[in-house]
Parts: structure tokens; C-alpha cells; sequence
């Protein structure tokens, strides 16, 4: 264990010198030349991405055990560097009309972007409750600048007001919840916390008080029920591109943190935190599915749809206490992430295609912005259908399988009741997905503007789509990748 090894921590130093560069860069560079930035940012994580390989090996600790290396922070890392160069991709024109990359500062767009994305990172490979806080944090506070980007849009301030108060409510919760957890174990460190609570020496009833604060801290940043307050109105409120960085990427983020501090650190607590999990799961299935249904916007209609999603992605986590075993849970936790990746990529070409339809004065929030899109463009009408049907969780897209992965993990605690009420739940969630594809196929369309896309864009668009049908036909080695690297970083 070499605890001066910088070596792991490689992607996250080049990631911060190099967007400190593309700031000053951007202050020298005109509205005209911002494609500068643009590629710059999209060079910095292809640049990540490599140097990101090194995770793959052996897990290594260093700065003193806070941060670790290994095949789960490094499968984690390269998602997060797709979906967030996606999200640039698809975001590059709807910025620019929106006047979101003006003025003598507008890279910020990107800048924040990626500065959000090293808090990802933070988050990802920390092994200390204090390292991911300020991941947390970093990640957070781009997040809320980004969200209130557009400073003349009132919705966008609002939005970001609501998010950055409770934002800090959540922080709070979570802070409490470690302060607790520190007072009863003596130590920050994971794998000491993990260590004092299974002596059965710590007073319980601090342990499960700091459990339940920490809970409601990450049900917050996953966005359940019931401290999903903040999700529809920002989703909605903020430009589509924001939205986008806030329900791409920063799902996986949440996940490994969720790993981190519940499996990780505080596994011998996890009959107290299932059954936390049983009731956030039930509920963000039920309200978010339940609620999209009277939805008309359609960035709303995502927003509670996410919730559910992350309900569903619970039902993985919750599934993993068998017989107080981590290696036996490893299934579990590998469907879980497995969903979570799954969604996320679904997510980044949903969002995408609301930004394809939007142009300068437009924005394509509502279902019936949709109508049609089958006679105006028959391909992205097709991807559509692809992305809704694979969030449904219809064959044979990658939703399918990601669905029967976590059902057969709750089967596998026994837990028949679970499996049959998230069904059930999943079946009232399809009205409101096919009830964008009828609108596609089936109605008349309301704009007949022509639909104008960058090459780049399109090329990326339609391989996201097919990617979600590839995937859901050979769901193997994206399974087998999630099964391995959480094995070899709960059993190393």
C-alpha cells in the first residue's frame, strides 16, 4: 500500500491544470472562436479517459487511504467522461443560440462543466467521509452556477435559487450524519468506520442516527422520494443543456458514493439502512410514475420519471444484504450499477433529442412539440422510440435487461412482494413513455420548421440510440464489466 502514489490520482490533477487553461484561454478567445474551448474541453477528457487506465489494475490507496484506485472508480470514470462529452456535443448548438457561450467569459459553459465533472471524480474515488463531501461540493456548486447561466431567464434564477437552498438543506443532513458517525467511530477513513461498527463496541443508537442522516443525504442527491422536491422544478426550470449534466453523469457519481458509505463503511449497518432503502424505493416508484402520468412538459414529465428510475436502481442496493456477505452481494450491486448506466445513457439521447427540436426562440418542452416527428424525420423519430422504449423497460433494449437484472436480484433475497409492486409500478410508468411515441407516429404535426443538426451531432445522436438497442441484444460484456469491477472492489 503506497499511500505517496500519485500515479492514481493522475486524471484528476490533469483535469483541474487543465481547466484552470481553458479558462484563461477563453478569456483571449471571441464569441466567433469559442469553438476553441469547445474542442479543448472535449480533448481534456479524451485525455482523461486515458489516463484513467491505470484504475483498472490492482486496487491502490493513497493520500493516506483517502483516495483509491480501482476497477469500479475506473469504470465509473470513463462512463462520466462519455456522458459528459455527449452532453457538450449535444449542447454546443443550443448554447450558442441561447447566447449561453456570449461575452467575454462564455466558456464558462464548459469550464463549469468540467469542473463539475472533477467533483464527479472526487466523489467516485473517495475513501474518506470528508474527500467525498468536498466532492460532493465541488460537483454541487458548479451545478447550481450552471443552472442560473442564462441570467436574464427568470425561470433558470428561480430554478437555481430552489436547488442551491435545497442543496444546502441536504449538505447539512449529510454532514450531521457523518459527524455522528465520527463522534461514535473515532475515524473518517471507510474502511475504519466498517471496522468499528462490526466490533459491535460503538453505541448503536449514534450508528443508526447518523445512518439516517446520511441516507437522507443521498436520497437527496439521487433524487427519491420523499427529497425530490428540487427535481421537477429544476429540471424544467434550467436550460435543457443543464439539465442534461444534471441528470447525466452525476447519477453514476451518486451510485459509487452510495457504495462507498453504505457498503464500503457502514455494510455492518445495512439491516438498518434496507430498510431505509425498501421505503425510498417504494415510494420514488410509486409518486414519480404515478405523477408523470398528468405531466404535459416534457422535461417534467423526465424529471419524475428520474425518480422512479433511481427508485428502481435502489432496489439493486437493497438487495444486496445476504446473510451480512459483501462478495455474495456483488450481483446485486453490479445490477445496480448496471441500471444506473443503463439509464444514463438513455438519458444523454433523450435529452438530446429535446435539444435537436429546440431552435433559437423555441424550446421543445412539451409532448406535443413531438407530434409528427415521424414525417419530419423518420431516423430521430426512430431513435426516440428506441429511448422511450428501452425507459419502459420493453425488449430488446438495454432498459429490459437492466429492469430483469435488479428484478432477479430482489428475487434473490426472497423478496416476491418487492419484484411484483415494482412491476406493477413499471407498468404504469409505460403510458407516459408510449404516449410520446403516439405522438410521434400518430399525430398530426404541429411544426413543420425544418429540423437543422451538426454532423457531429448526428452521428453521435444516432449512435447513442443504437447503442441502447446494441446493447440490450448483447447485454453481456457491459454486464460482465460492471460484475467484475464491483467484485474486485468489494473483495480486494
Amino acid at each position: 500500500m503506497n499511500n505517496t502514489n500519485l500515479i492514481p490520482v493522475y486524471p484528476e490533477i490533469f483535469l483541474l491544470i487543465a481547466t484552470s487553461a481553458i479558462l484563461l484561454i477563453d478569456m483571449f478567445l471571441s464569441e466567433a472562436k469559442r469553438n476553441i474551448t469547445y474542442a479543448l474541453s472535449i480533448g481534456a477528457l479524451v485525455i482523461c479517459a486515458v489516463l484513467t487506465t491505470n484504475d483498472f489494475g490492482p486496487t491502490v490507496y493513497t493520500f493516506n487511504n483517502m483516495f483509491v484506485s480501482d476497477p469500479m472508480s475506473g469504470l465509473l470514470k470513463l462512463f462520466s467522461y462519455i456522458a459528459v462529452g455527449m452532453t457538450l456535443i449535444y449542447s454546443r448548438q443550443y448554447a450558442s443560440e441561447r447566447g449561453m457561450l456570449g461575452g467575454s467569459l462564455g466558456g464558462e459553459f464548459y469550464v463549469l462543466a468540467l469542473f463539475s465533472l472533477l467533483g464527479q471524480m472526487v466523489m467516485i474515488s473517495g475513501n474518506n467521509f470528508l474527500i467525498i463531501y468536498l466532492g460532493l461540493e465541488l460537483m454541487s456548486l458548479s451545478l447550481y452556477a450552471l443552472v442560473a447561466l442564462r441570467r436574464g431567464h427568470s425561470v433558470s434564477t428561480e430554478a437555481s435559487m430552489k436547488y442551491f437552498i435545497l442543496g444546502a438543506l441536504a449538505s447539512g443532513f449529510l454532514l450531521y450524519g457523518i459527524s455522528m458517525l465520527y463522534g461514535a467511530t473515532g475515524s473518517l477513513d471507510l474502511t475504519e468506520v466498517a471496522k468499528a461498527t462490526a466490533s459491535g463496541t460503538v453505541n448503536k443508537t449514534v450508528l443508526v442516527f447518523g445512518v439516517v442522516f446520511v441516507v437522507s443525504g443521498l436520497a437527496f442527491k439521487l433524487g427519491v422520494v420523499p427529497f425530490h422536491m428540487w427535481v421537477p422544478d429544476v429540471y424544467q426550470g434550467a436550460p435543457t443543456a443543464v439539465t442534461l449534466l444534471l441528470g447525466g453523469a452525476p447519477k453514476l457519481a451518486a451510485f459509487a458514493m452510495t457504495i462507498r458509505l453504505l457498503v464500503e463503511g457502514l455494510f455492518p449497518l445495512a439491516l438498518d439502512w434496507q430498510q431505509m432503502i425498501t421505503v425510498l424505493a417504494v415510494l420514488s416508484m410509486a409518486i414519480g410514475n404515478i405523477t408523470a402520468i398528468v405531466q404535459t412538459n416534457i422535461k417534467r414529465m423526465l424529471a419524475y420519471s428520474t425518480i422512479a428510475q433511481m427508485g428502481f436502481m435502489l432496489l439493486g442496493m437493497l438487495s444486496g444484504v445476504v446473510n451480512g456477505n459483501v462478495s455474495a452481494a456483488a450481483n446485486a450491486y453490479s445490477s445496480a450499477m448496471f441500471y444506473t448506466v443503463a439509464y444514463v445513457l438513455t438519458t444523454l439521447g433523450t435529452f438530446g433529442l429535446i435539444m435537436l427540436l429546440a431552435r433559437s426562440g423555441f424550446e421543445a418542452e412539451n409532448i406535443d412539440d413531438f407530434k409528427g416527428l415521424n414525417q419530419r424525420s423518420p431516423w430521430f423519430a426512430f431513435m426516440m422510440l428506441i429511448l422511450m422504449f428501452s425507459l419502459t423497460g420493453i425488449p430488446p433494449t438495454v432498459g429490459f435487461y437492466a429492469k430483469l437484472s435488479v428484478l432477479q436480484a430482489v428475487l434473490g433475497t426472497g423478496q416476491v412482494w418487492l419484484a411484483v409492486v415494482s412491476v406493477l409500478l413499471s407498468l404504469i410508468g409505460a403510458f407516459y413513455y408510449l404516449r410520446v411515441v403516439k405522438a410521434m407516429y400518430f399525430d398530426e404535426p404541429v411544426d413543420t420548421a425544418k429540423i437543422a443538426v451538426h454532423g457531429d451531432m448526428k452521428v453521435t445522436l444516432s449512435l447513442n440510440g443504437l447503442a441502447v438497442l446494441v446493447l440490450g441484444i448483447l447485454p453481456g460484456p457491459l454486464m460482465a464489466l460492471c460484475a467484475t469491477a464491483i467484485v474486485k472492489t468489494l473483495t480486494s
